[in-house]
């Protein structure tokens, strides 16, 4: 299956460290070399790298680990494909517009009798599960609020519901963000870490890299991770159990 990696962050923050230990898994320590992405938000706006070559040796990947982007909400995965080709458009994250947000997701798993699912003005581009799942999350919300939504927090909470739907399918761990919410759902596999002062020394588990992170930090900063497996080998990180989701802000958990 795929991997995930996701950030929440009080402050504009840059995910090198912890990009650098996931793309090892994508063909050097791990077999997801179908494809990677990586999507930052800055303000409104994001930015999307997209590369349906192995991350572990991707000159793109080695482009945003050497580019410091800074933000406070973050999705990445790196893929093994089993449904849809190994190619760019089927390579996550996938971005929606709604409501005047971009809305991006990333999804682990595979799932089955998903095409049963009806869709409206959300149409899949690519071949994958992943893709349709999404345009029918797409579509249930845009159903759901057929006028702007005054609480999005509730928005977040009813699409932790369709996770907790399609979840019936098969495995679906995916990670949901506008850029300033970022849903976790666990359908079986997926493990996060809040790091806020005191900051301390972190070593990454796929590669001989440490940073400490009070030397990177202000007290007042609050940076959540959200990865399918552990990153790191001597920090504590919270495994969610089946079916539980987490809702995160400015790295905080909100449920």
């Amino acid at each position: 299956m795929c991997e995930l990696l996701g950030m929440s962050a009080n402050v504009p923050t840059d995910i090198i460290f912890s990009f650098t230990g996931l793309v090892q898994r994508g063909g050097m320590t791990g077999p997801h070399k179908d494809g990677w992405g990586i999507t930052f938000y800055e303000g409104k706006g994001c930015r999307t790298f997209k590369d349906p070559a192995p991350s572990s040796n991707s000159k793109i990947a080695n482009l945003v680990m050497e580019y410091p982007i800074k933000s406070c909400s973050v999705i990445s995965h790196i893929r093994q494909a089993n449904r849809g080709g190994i190619k760019l458009e089927n390579t996550h994250p996938f971005i929606r517009e709604f409501w005047g947000r971009n809305i991006t997701f990333a999804h682990n798993g595979q799932l089955s009798g998903y095409k049963s699912l009806p869709l409206s003005d959300f149409i899949p581009i690519g071949e994958t599960d992943s893709e349709y799942a999404f345009c029918w999350i797409m579509a249930k919300l845009k159903e759901k609020y057929p006028n702007k939504p005054k609480n999005w927090q509730s928005v977040f909470r009813y699409t932790a519901k369709l996770c907790k739907q399609l979840d019936e399918l098969g495995v679906f761990n995916a990670l949901i963000t506008d850029g300033i919410h970022l849903l976790a759902y666990c359908s079986n596999n997926l493990t996060w870490i809040t790091r806020k002062a005191p900051f301390g020394e972190a070593n990454l588990i796929d590669k001989d890299v440490s940073v400490n992170f009070s030397e990177v930090t202000t007290d007042n900063d609050i940076v959540t991770v959200i990865a399918t497996r552990p990153l790191t080998d001597n920090e504590c990180w919270t495994t969610l159990e089946p079916k539980q989701w987490v809702l995160f802000k400015d790295g905080v958990k909100l449920n």
